[in-house]
């Protein structure tokens, strides 16, 4: 099969004051390059990019209505970045966790595993051995030692991966100001209308 095309992930935000208050904490009173996200602007960038695949790119279109609009798209683009940055570094330490906690248990089930069957020949023959069941433990006890750090280094280091590149697409994404009264009065319905989820979902 052919290489799926990429194609490009549009984030659509006006740059109109009453609507960008909204993509912040209410409760934060500091300049806007400065000011916290709010929750439900988080998840309105995910319920964008959700389908975003891996070589797909993700461009900010900020709409404005006139040039008095266009002087916030600056600040708002660096809050944006700074936050995805800082939720970035985070989702680094947790993948360096991640990977620390696995392989250090696998380390310590192999010293486990080794020392059983270097202490089994010592402590009884080859035929005893067999005859009391204590090879087959030591071989059960091997698969079950050793299953869930195998488990989680083989399949579950893909979401820190899948995490950490979509963070890395939002950073480093790029923003074009557009013009137009429809365009920026669709956005802000858009965003209006977008209800915010309960929980986060899974994407970071």
């Amino acid at each position: 099969m052919g290489k799926t095309a990429s194609k490009t992930v549009n984030i659509f935000l006006a740059l109109d004051k009453n609507v960008l208050n909204g993509y912040f904490n209410p409760h934060d009173i500091a300049p806007i390059y400065k000011r916290q996200l709010s929750v439900k602007f988080q998840n309105y960038v995910k319920q964008c990019i959700k389908s975003c695949r891996r070589h797909d790119a993700v461009i900010f279109k900020l709409n404005s209505k006139d040039k008095i609009d266009e002087q916030f798209a600056e600040p708002l683009m660096y809050a944006i970045r700074k936050h995805y940055t800082e939720k970035k570094q985070l989702e680094i330490k947790a993948f360096a966790k991640f990977k620390q906690r696995n392989y250090g248990t696998l380390a310590i089930s192999l010293v486990i595993v080794s020392g059983l069957n270097f202490l089994l020949p010592v402590l009884m023959d080859k035929h005893t051995a067999s005859k009391s069941g204590m090879a087959h433990f030591i071989d059960v006890f091997s698969f079950i030692i050793f299953y869930h750090p195998l488990t989680e280094i083989l399949f579950n280091w893909n979401p820190h991966l899948k995490r950490i590149n979509l963070l890395n697409k939002i950073i480093k994404a790029e923003s074009i100001v557009v013009q137009g009264e429809k365009g920026a009065a669709a956005q802000t319905e858009a965003f209006e209308d977008y209800e915010l989820l309960e929980e986060a979902d899974s994407l970071f």
